[in-house]
């Protein structure tokens, strides 16, 4: 996630994001490098608007709460569902059949 927030710290600041810049951010964050991360997320942020990833992100953030205050409720629903009870006198009848 680190080498994620670098590169968000590289581009808002204009900076390119570039494997040499990641590594310093994360270099001064106290972490060593990986360099296979560093790569991966470079080549993967080349094909990627940032500007419309955040935007889009912050639209699905606004909506998100909506959603997820609606799952709780379901789920609650869900759970009360009636229970099928057994009248008292069947489960008296089962009980005396036990002792015959």
């Amino acid at each position: 996630m680190e080498y994620v927030y670098a590169a968000l710290l590289l581009h808002k600041l204009a900076k390119p994001v570039d494997e040499d810049g990641i590594k310093k951010i994360v270099t001064a964050a106290g972490v060593k490098p990986d360099d296979v991360k560093v790569k991966a997320l470079v080549s993967a942020l080349g094909e990627v608007n940032i500007d419309e990833a955040l935007k889009n992100a912050s639209m699905a953030a606004v909506a998100s709460p909506a959603a997820t205050a609606a799952a709780p409720a379901a789920e609650a629903k869900k759970q009360e569902a009636p229970k099928e009870e057994k009248p008292a006198e069947e489960a008296l009848e089962g009980l005396s059949s036990l002792f015959g």
